[in-house]
């Protein structure tokens, strides 16, 4: 589609696509993960599932994105003529839909916090005190779905802007600086009196500590960090310009996400030790533990305000990724308008969403298979849905595309060199549909033994 709107710059489309793979995973769930499983040998084998099965996959997706210029739906209609595709379409846009109503629901909870934060309500000094501040908020039905909706209506107003003008403009003015406020964050954690003892934790590997479950757990959080098999990916890869490298590209998000989540880790896991928390607090960490620390801290008013503005970028980028995988569905397969897909996106996100925020308190009693309607759409759509996806995107780049279209276009059609080509046709084949089986039948909770 020579028609298409493309990013106007690669600046803009790898900040773009940074921002879809960067969110809530790499600041919040990976130093949690980290701390529950070991630091250092958790995150030796995380790097090690970047490169044999991350960078892979995103390749698999920019090859079916950037060849077709299409919707996820389109895009697999074209290259696969024979063979009905339309199922890994509905379970992508599935996936979108269920994750961006829970996910919203969190997104919530960052700008209450924020508020708070802002008008100086954070004032316990333990952090038993922000567990029933937590809880206290999210048995309240009109502020969690107040911020749910709120937070929606603002991911709106960036997505009807378009491409161009919404998300190239937002990734192009948050990312830089998400990584600013990171490195500030760093230095200052590093200059605490505990700092050795944390990057000792992160960066001394004992992998004496390495187990079966800590090392699914690494697999599994490379594999949700980089937002695979989603088609979040595919989508912002249909805007890509035909000289874009695709495998340069791949590195970049990939190398760029991994190190949100390192310094993540560097810039909580100093301060945890210094003030003699656990850095196994799971995920109540960004909710209950930090904001007990930055209470203690000389400048903490400062710091909690910040540290809130930078989860709350983290969220929205990826939440415009999401819609976007809705908003170009819509606009593509129903000859919608921009401004009419972002609605309708919008309006399935308000409706699901408050459903979601109202688990934790109206509706809490309502369960299907034992879950809440929030648990239920995390763990279809985490442990189900995107493994799923990611294993089959790999199969059909791998195995059902001609092998001669995904050389032309991970070489531009021989204008560039790209020796890992093979290797990563490879990994396609063999290795990431392997990985990602084990990550999919671990969250299926058949290697319970495990743990």
């Amino acid at each position: 589609m020579k028609d298409r709107v493309q990013f106007a710059t690669r600046i803009g489309a790898i900040a773009a696509t940074v921002g879809s793979a960067v969110g809530l995973g790499n600041i919040w769930r990976f130093p949690y993960e980290a701390g529950q499983n070991g630091g250092a040998a958790f995150i030796a084998i995380y790097l090690l599932c970047v490169v044999v099965m991350g960078v892979p996959v995103i390749v698999a997706e920019f090859v079916i994105g950037r060849r077709s210029h299409k919707n996820v739906c389109g895009a697999l209609r074209d290259l696969s003529p024979k063979v009905n595709m339309k199922w890994l379409a509905a379970l992508c846009i599935t996936s979108a839909i269920l994750i961006i109503s829970f996910y919203s629901v969190v997104c919530g909870w960052i700008v209450e916090y924020l508020v708070q934060a802002l008008m100086g309500n954070l004032s316990s000094a333990h952090a038993q005190d922000y567990n029933t501040v937590f809880v206290t908020f999210i048995s309240n039905p009109y502020r969690t779905v107040m911020w749910t909706v709120l937070f929606l209506v603002a991911n709106f107003m960036v997505m009807r802007r378009g491409l161009k003008r919404g998300v190239e403009l937002a990734a192009n003015l948050m990312m830089p600086f998400l990584f600013l406020l990171l490195i500030v964050f760093c230095v200052f954690s590093l200059l605490q009196p505990g700092a050795s003892k944390g990057l000792e934790f992160l960066f001394q590997p004992d992998f004496s500590a390495i187990t079966p479950r800590v090392a699914v757990g690494a697999m599994g959080q490379a594999f949700f960090s980089l937002s695979l098999g989603l088609s979040c990916l595919l989508t912002y890869a249909s805007y890509f310009k035909d000289t874009d490298s695709l495998v340069r590209n791949a590195s970049l998000v990939a190398i760029l996400d991994t190190l949100v989540a390192v310094l993540a880790g560097i810039m909580i896991f100093p301060i945890v030790f210094s003030y003699d928390m656990q850095p196994a607090a799971g995920p109540e960490l960004i909710f209950q533990v930090l904001p007990a620390i930055f209470q203690q801290m000389p400048g903490g008013y400062i710091f909690a305000v910040l540290f809130f503005v930078l989860l709350f970028m983290a969220a929205i980028t990826s939440t415009i990724s999401m819609s976007e995988i809705l908003i170009a569905y819509f606009s593509e397969e129903f000859k919608m308008t921009r401004n009419g897909a972002s609605m309708l996106s919008t309006g399935i996100a308000i409706v699901l969403g408050t459903l979601c925020a109202l688990s934790f308190n109206v509706i809490s009693d309502f369960k299907i298979f034992g879950k809440t309607l929030f648990d239920l759409f995390d763990y279809v759509s985490s442990n189900i849905l995107l493994p799923l996806g990611g294993i089959f995107f790999s199969i059909f780049v791998g195995w059902m595309l001609d092998r001669k279209l995904v050389l032309d276009e991970l070489s531009n059609n021989g204008k560039i060199r790209v020796r890992t080509a093979r290797l990563i046709i490879f990994s396609l084949r063999y290795v990431a549909p392997t990985a990602i089986i084990v990550v999919f039948l671990y969250g299926l909770g058949l290697f319970g033994w495990l743990n």
